[in-house]
């Protein structure tokens, strides 16, 4: 029988199971959950065919191990990904000169987000069902993360979800996806600020656990939940296999770093992951830190890939944590710098490690907007601001490189007509069952970027 896994947070709290990792989210020290060792997945997750579900229940079954057995696993797993548009689920396509396109945008909300989030909704309402209790999943988006997980978490009748996002900087579709939802236990909240404001806001009432007199505990469905990134490592398995199940380079487009490091996570379990890319638009806090050693935030501009948009990376804690060798002290005392704004400075030996797995190019709107252009020339495809920002810096990073790249293509088009049109001359269609979008109408709130005012808001709506 394959041993319970235990998790211990990057700041020092140690001994959580898998249930207790999963359904609070964040750690009660404010750090993020790791497993204590990366279980040795098996080759046949990368070489053989088999289909999306099975390759996720597989994947995530050492993870729960003692807490969900695999049956129910397979089962979730199932459910999670049968309403895609493709059999597939993430299908992979050539681009040009050994660079390949994997499709995440196939999902019922059109983004990469629905593959894990599809998936831990249901996680969550078994482990909820089990013990009887309801929760409440406080969540802050850029774009994509929101309409996941209110797709995900709709129809529970174990969570509530509030979702903040930034007033003014995500698209009209990315914004409609949520706030066209009329469902009771839903709750959107426009905020007048950044999205790391609105991250600063989740991290200060998750770090209380609850409001007072509440006896619905908070869950954290972004990517600081440690079981969306295991969820999202299944799909660079899923398109190794694809390409053969060799050695492959992945380009990602990033800002929060989750979807960067489910990639990291898979070449921890051994899949065959070469070099990772992480492409960055002008928020490049990630770039920088790859570069020259500095994790110094900054303030967030905007830019035609807003969902990237981010000037503090959360998950990129916990690839601090592994080039600290593992030592909580050392983790919090770096995290406490970012925390306060100082940031953090790698030691060059540390440096030297990370630049060992990433890589990283920075892309400016200019270069976004050609790109998307250059594309649809050459090829007739139609893609997105943040997979062309994708494309462009995989062109510049693995040039020559003799060895296949995936590029995390990461949303539909559509969610992004504006700046599509403007580069190809034609708007990008929605799938027909969203042909009546942006005519639905509206269920949101307007909040100051304070997390004094968005606890006031739930403990008089939620």
């Amino acid at each position: 029988m394959t041993p319970a896994p235990v998790y211990d947070s990057t700041r020092g709290e140690t001994g959580a199971n898998f249930e207790h990792a999963t359904l609070r989210g964040l750690a009660g020290d404010g750090g993020l959950y790791v497993p204590r060792a990366w279980p040795a997945a098996p080759a046949e997750l990368w070489t053989a065919p088999m289909t999306y579900p099975m390759r996720a229940a597989q994947t995530l079954a050492p993870f729960a191990a003692g807490t969900i057995d695999s049956p129910a696993l397979a089962d979730m797993a199932a459910h999670a990904y049968a309403g895609f548009d493709e059999a597939e689920v993430t299908p992979v396509s050539d681009l040009d000169q050994g660079l390949h396109l994997l499709e995440l945008y196939h999902g019922p909300t059109l983004a990469f987000k629905d593959l894990a989030l599809q998936l831990l909704g249901r996680v969550f309402d078994f482990l909820l069902a089990e013990r009887d209790e309801r929760r409440i999943i406080l969540g802050a988006t850029s774009g994509d993360t929101g309409a996941a997980a209110i797709e995900a978490c709709r129809r529970s009748a174990h969570l509530s979800v509030v979702m903040l996002h930034p007033r003014g900087r995500v698209s009209a579709v990315q914004r409609r996806l949520m706030t066209t939802v009329d469902a009771p236990n839903i709750h959107n909240l426009a905020v007048d600020g950044s999205f790391d404001d609105c991250q600063r806001m989740v991290k200060t009432l998750l770090r209380q656990g609850r409001l007072d007199g509440d006896e619905r505990a908070f869950a954290a469905i972004n990517s600081i939940n440690l079981v969306r990134v295991l969820a999202q490592s299944v799909y660079y398995m899923s398109a190794i296999a694809a390409l053969g199940g060799g050695p492959v380079n992945i380009c990602v487009p990033t800002g929060n770093f989750g979807n960067a490091f489910a990639a990291y996570a898979a070449a921890q379990m051994g899949a065959p992951v070469g070099r990772i890319a992480l492409a960055t638009n002008r928020n490049d806090i990630l770039h920088r830190v790859v570069t020259t050693g500095r994790y110094e935030p900054a303030q967030a501009v905007e830019t035609l890939s807003p969902a990237m948009d981010i000037q503090k990376a959360s998950n990129f804690e916990r690839l601090v944590y592994d080039l600290k060798d593992r030592d909580p002290a050392a983790t919090a005392r770096a995290m406490a710098g970012v925390d306060d704004g100082r940031g953090l400075v790698l030691s060059d030996t540390e440096h030297a490690r990370l630049a060992g797995r990433f890589t990283s190019v920075r892309v400016d709107d200019a270069e976004t907007v050609e790109t998307l252009r250059q594309v649809h020339s050459d090829t007739g495809r139609v893609i997105d601001p943040h997979t062309a920002v994708g494309v462009a810096a995989a062109r510049r990073a693995f040039a020559d490189d003799g060895v296949p790249t995936l590029i995390a293509a990461t949303a539909h088009p559509a969610k992004f007509p504006e700046t599509v049109a403007d580069a190809i001359g034609a708007h990008p269609a929605l799938p027909s069952r969203l042909a009546d979008l942006m005519e639905r109408a509206e269920h949101v709130e307007t909040l100051p970027a304070d997390a004094a005012a968005l606890a006031r808001y739930m403990k008089e709506h939620v």
